[in-house]
């Protein structure tokens, strides 16, 4: 494999020096595209002639054409809402033309732009990966967080314990937990702490959000096995305010800021800062326990320790639009967090004193640098580091049942101390350390490299107050990761595109453990510290391509050998629920995506986009969160560990639709099978067994295979004033009947299924001054529907939430 990452890169090297040799004499064109207002228009296509050559202008406005050799061409300029443009231009060898747009707005085509949201999400749902993206400005008058817009794409599940703020699992394509990796602007989150979740965090914290299926770019660096997902925030150079706060059942208070600040100067402030608060006492039904019988009664009762509450601030300062850097900040996300501790792994695990809390101090570096040195050549580095805490807190020695009541623990000796699982009161820290740095070299208008290194470390020690002399959880847990890409791309025209990379892996692991001997004979105890090292290295790639066969079909195919490196939490556990497991290896995938996306409008009234693919995943030593068998002191422990072979062949569509600025319809389906494909188990010797196992081919459990959803918006304008606008929305999820256990094991009425559920959701908004003040009223789960997830447990029931919002925004072109 190093002889081939060697060879290719010979190869790239090569054509570097090949292209550049014969484009040294020839020029440049460089341009600008703005509205009437002096802003950027993004995804403005150019065409230049007689070359028939095109480009897109990115998030500034900007699009060059390299390698031209001296004379006259011809520029036609189209960008959808505006009027089409056309212009001439003379190039001089080894010189750089500029020329800049400005589009007037085309009253004939607003209803197209405004309903189906193109612009930089057009330009990235046209790249040659498995992506969609989510307009997330068009949720922004809405409740809700980013994991419940991720439950509206095809293929997405997020899967949750309870109510705000609880334990959460996202799902993609069959790949769910670390599996799928979540970055911020380019950025991975993985050490941004537990007060910075995908599920609390408001939807107005996003710009849009690129969901990446299977397989990941080169520029977003992460050692992902099934996909990525990307939070983009907005970065323009503006001065902007958007506040809002919400109010709604079980006692949910949210509220969120977001504010940006560009001068003349260049000199650029941004803050992001958000709460959320929630009793969390909604409807279950628990079993109930009788404390003198020992009868359990299903019953019908609220949850009884379950708030939350987490308080997040996000600030930068620096400077924008200088020669030096095209934007350099420094910044700061602090955050803390509490949530009580309602259930485990299962509803039969009631808590009602136990409790967990977490904070963020994580300072953050961004540096963005276009043409750097030399005409092309884009720089951008990100780095931070979390010095936050973690704490989990267990000192009540009771037994609870789902109505609140309790015995205690040790009924022999009600006065005796401990907790509802092992007494503790332990603190840690993880010492979370990330640097980002990319490399994006345009050689010329068809011909780019990119090229990608993360590293990231952890150290966690922790402190038990009730066990302070506990030489085992003063002794370091060490991870090391790096992963290093290289990618090449290659655009032949406006039709075609192809991307190829390859990606190095590297991790060290580093495990401590004491081992306690007592002499009977000399009544001295010693202790013994063995210390366990690994060292991981995997090469993976891969490639995309994307083919238009006419203007409306455009046709893609992508494959990756994927290879995620064991997460931290599934090394070394993550101290209350889930034990350690040092054995894991890393996963591999062999992961294929071929899709189609279509979209046309008939008379400028109906639109339609559709979009389909298959995809294929061959995942070996696939990770996965087992229950353990029994309870351990009165819960259910779960354990990360390799399953082996498995594989998932399935289907995702989403359609969308739009009448005028009347109606929206946004249609996703998913079906994936994912299956079991060790033939034989291994037994304890590590030999494999000679029987084929019992579940060889047998369906994942506890995984959906078959779910969708739908939403439509009826929108209503000039209502009770010119300007205002009435929308009317509803949503409908879908998730079909799935076995919490191997399907194929055990009687029909023995089997534990989560039953089919379907959840409705209803609101109204009302937005006057043209956006700038907003109302929203919603009701969530209308039918009061029991919704399950995780190991069945239960999730909120019907709930309503009203929701005011200011919004300002005043763009500047530096």
């Amino acid at each position: 494999m190093q002889i081939k990452k060697i060879f290719l890169t010979g190869i790239l090297c090569a054509l570097i020096f090949f292209v550049q040799a014969q484009s040294g004499r020839n020029g440049t064109i460089k341009g600008n595209v703005y509205n009437d207002q002096s802003e950027a228009i993004p995804g403005a296509i150019i065409k230049l002639l007689p070359l028939n050559k095109t480009a897109v202008s990115d998030e500034k406005g900007e699009f060059r054409f390299a390698g031209l050799a001296p004379g006259t061409y011809q520029l036609k300029i189209h960008a959808l809402g505006r009027t089409k443009e056309e212009k001439s231009l003379t190039v001089i060898a080894a010189k750089e033309a500029t020329i800049s747009f400005r589009l007037k707005q085309d009253v004939r085509e607003i209803d197209e732009v405004a309903i189906l949201g193109f612009s930089k999400n057009q330009k990235t749902n046209r790249q040659a990966y498995n992506v969609i993206s989510i307009d997330a400005k068009a949720l922004h008058n809405t409740t809700m967080d980013l994991g419940q817009v991720m439950n509206r794409v095809s293929g997405a599940r997020v899967r949750e314990s309870g109510g705000v703020g609880s334990n959460m699992t996202f799902s993609l394509n069959g790949f769910s937990g670390n599996q799928v990796k979540f970055f911020l602007d380019g950025m991975p989150m993985e050490n941004f702490g537990s007060s910075f979740q995908l599920n609390n965090i408001p939807v107005n914290f996003a710009d849009r959000i690129e969901v990446y299926k299977g397989v990941v770019p080169v520029w977003l660096g992460g050692d992902a096995l099934g996909g990525a997902v990307n939070i983009v925030t907005n970065t323009d150079p503006r001065t902007y305010v958007d506040a809002s706060y919400s109010f709604g059942s079980f006692n949910t208070h949210k509220s969120s800021v977001n504010a940006g600040y560009t001068a003349k100067s260049g000199f650029t402030a941004q803050l992001s800062a958000f709460q959320n608060y929630s009793d969390n006492n909604y409807w279950v039904t628990g079993g109930v326990t009788d404390s003198i019988t020992g009868v359990n009664t299903p019953t019908r009762v609220r949850r009884f320790h379950d708030r939350y509450h987490n308080e997040t601030v996000v600030a930068n300062i620096g400077v924008s639009g200088k020669k030096y850097a095209d934007q350099f900040l420094v910044g700061i996300t602090l955050g803390q967090n509490k949530a009580d501790i309602q259930v485990g792994n299962r509803m039969e695990d009631v808590f009602g004193g136990r409790w967990k809390s977490g904070n963020t101090i994580q300072p953050t570096l961004k540096y963005v640098k276009k043409d750097l040195f030399v005409k092309g050549l884009d720089l951008r580095v990100n780095g931070n580091f979390n010095f936050g805490e973690e704490r989990n807190v267990d000192t009540v020695p009771r037994k609870f049942t789902w109505d609140g009541s309790s015995v205690p623990r040790n009924r022999n000796d009600p006065k005796a101390i401990g907790g509802e699982g092992d007494l503790a009161d332990f603190k840690f820290k993880n010492n979370n350390g990330l640097a980002n740095a990319g490399l994006n070299y345009a050689i010329n208008d068809r011909h780019s490299l990119s090229l990608n290194d993360q590293f990231s470390t952890f150290n966690r020690k922790g402190l038990n107050r009730f066990d302070p002399d506990n030489r085992q959880d003063k002794q370091p847990q060490i991870s090391r990761k790096n992963i290093l890409g290289l990618g090449y791309r290659l655009n032949l025209d406006e039709k075609l595109n192809f991307t190829a990379f390859i990606k190095q892996y590297n991790q060290h692991i580093t495990s401590n453990n004491v081992v306690r001997d007592f002499d009977n004979s000399t009544k001295i105890t010693t202790y013994t510290i063995l210390s366990r090292s690994s060292d991981l290295s995997k090469q993976g790639y891969g490639f995309a391509g994307s083919y238009f066969l006419t203007e409306n079909l455009q046709l893609k195919a992508s494959y990756e050998k994927a290879y995620r490196l064991p997460d931290n939490d599934e090394f070394f556990g993550n101290v209350y629920l889930t034990v350690a497991n040092l054995e894991l290896k890393p996963e591999s995938s062999d992961n294929i995506n071929i899709g189609a996306t279509y979209t046309t409008e008939i008379n400028k009234t109906h639109f339609f986009q559709i979009q389909a693919n298959y995809i294929f995943r061959n995942a070996n030593d696939y990770i996965r969160a087992n229950v353990l068998p029994g309870a351990s002191n009165g819960r259910y422990l779960s354990k990360f560990s390799n399953e082996g072979k498995v594989t998932n062949r399935g289907i995702d569509a989403e359609l969308r639709y739009a009448y005028k600025q009347l109606f929206t319809l946004n249609t996703s389906f998913t079906y994936q099978n994912l299956r079991n494909d060790n033939e034989f188990d291994r037994l304890i010797s590590g030999e494999l067994s000679k029987t084929r196992s019992v579940i060889y081919r047998d369906r994942i459990p506890n995984t959906p295979y078959l779910f969708g959803n739908a939403n439509g918006s009826f929108y209503f304008n000039n209502v009770l004033k010119k300007g205002n606008q009435l929308t009317l929305g509803y949503n409908v999820l879908f998730v079909n009947k799935f076995y919490l256990y191997w399907p194929g094991q055990g009687s029909k009425e023995t089997k534990m299924v989560v039953p089919t559920q379907w959840a409705h959701d209803v609101n109204m908004i009302y937005a006057m001054g043209g956006g700038k003040y907003n109302i929203a009223v919603e009701c969530l789960n209308l039918t009061d529907a029991e919704l399950f997830d995780n190991y069945a447990l239960q999730k909120p029931s019907r709930a309503f939430n009203i929701k005011l919002r200011y919004y300002f925004s005043k763009k500047r072109g530096l």
